[in-house]
């Protein structure tokens, strides 16, 4: 049996695995229809392409060739997810597409390629590609995050508050928008990756995503947590406090921001939800 990952070989063996799962996404827009999944309760949840099981198969099989005893938590139902061990403690969560529908199939903004090493339940290492915008990041839990660019390499990088946009979940209420735009910021919408991540996307100073009534925000949805916090940023809950690093407390509102400034303009806002 194989060794656990660190965080460190555990990005290692996921960057290209990214790469190429963001490549076949990317080839693949516009180009294969909604096939929508049985059983789900929402258009959004029930969204499903080709793209998303070959993306997701890109990102597992380097994986289960390296580590076939850890777990997997899968957006998708793909052949390699059999191989791995039925284990929670060392697991890997993955959103080979993230926004399916109104992101990567409608185009209404940035969609994702999300990747996260949790282990007892505390995401230690992520990975998040933006495909359309070409941008890859990478992040350890206490350590330092990554920007690259397609054919690039892996350089360090920070949170900074460029620019006027805020990105922001799909569905938030008026109220909120209207509190965002008489702060003078450009309101752009995008999947929670890429709003987990927005202080790191060159323009985007602030992410907010806010879950629907009596849901929270995902164990997907926390992926980019980690290296948003490595990249020096804020990543808060309505109450400005941390937003938790265990998956499954529940939590509605996720806010992010490279300062205590920003921080309480996007306070302000969700609490107009």
């Amino acid at each position: 049996m194989t060794e656990d990952p660190t965080p460190e070989q555990f990005i290692d063996v996921v960057r290209p695995a990214i790469r190429q799962a963001a490549a076949i996404g990317r080839a693949l827009e516009g180009r294969v229809p909604n096939q929508p999944k049985a059983g789900e309760a929402t258009d959004v949840k029930a969204a499903l392409t080709l793209a998303d099981t070959a993306a997701q198969e890109a990102i597992l099989v380097p994986l289960l060739e390296r580590w076939p005893g850890i777990g997997v938590t899968p957006e998708e139902d793909t052949p390699s997810v059999a191989g791995f061990a039925d284990r929670t403690s060392v697991r890997v969560v993955v959103d080979p597409i993230d926004g399916t529908l109104r992101s990567y199939l409608e185009a209404l903004g940035p969609y994702g390629c999300m990747v996260g090493l949790a282990v007892d339940e505390v995401y230690e290492a992520a990975l998040v590609a933006l495909p359309r915008e070409g941008l890859f990041f990478d992040g350890v839990r206490g350590g330092q995050a990554r920007r690259s660019r397609p054919g690039g390499e892996a350089r360090d990088w920070r949170a900074e508050a460029s620019g006027s946009r805020v990105l922001i979940s799909y569905d938030m209420p008026e109220p909120v928008v209207e509190r965002l735009r008489a702060a003078g910021w450009e309101v752009a919408y995008g999947c929670g990756g890429a709003i987990s991540v927005a202080p790191l996307i060159p323009g985007v100073r602030a992410g907010l995503r806010l879950a629907k009534p009596g849901q929270a925000i995902s164990i997907r949805g926390r992926i980019g947590n980690v290296i948003a916090r490595a990249a020096g940023a804020l990543v808060a809950d309505a109450s400005g406090e941390p937003f938790p690093e265990a998956l499954e407390t529940p939590h509605r509102e996720l806010l992010i921001a490279t300062d205590a400034a920003d921080l309480a303009i996007l306070r302000e806002a969700i609490a107009l939800a």
